[in-house]
């Protein structure tokens, strides 16, 4: 679709990205962008605990930070 016919059929353009199509806009027969339909949401909500093994959370995670690093992230 041409770039300056997308205003006059912006309606009939995005139903066809809404019924899975991708739309290309042109100018002067130059591809510039694309439109399409995103990807659908993940239906559900991930289960909790999914990485249960994969990692293990170190005893001092909570610990303070050595005074070097500390001072690193509050100097100007």
């Amino acid at each position: 679709m041409q770039i300056e016919d997308l205003p006059k059929n912006l309606d009939a353009c995005l139903d066809r990205v809404k019924a899975g199509d991708t739309v290309f806009l042109l100018d002067k027969d130059t591809p510039i962008a694309e439109l399409r339909p995103l990807p659908a949401p993940l239906p559900t909500t991930r289960p909790y605990g999914r990485c249960a093994g994969h990692f293990v959370v170190p005893d001092d995670f909570d610990a303070p930070l050595p005074e070097d690093l500390l001072s690193e992230f509050e100097s100007p």
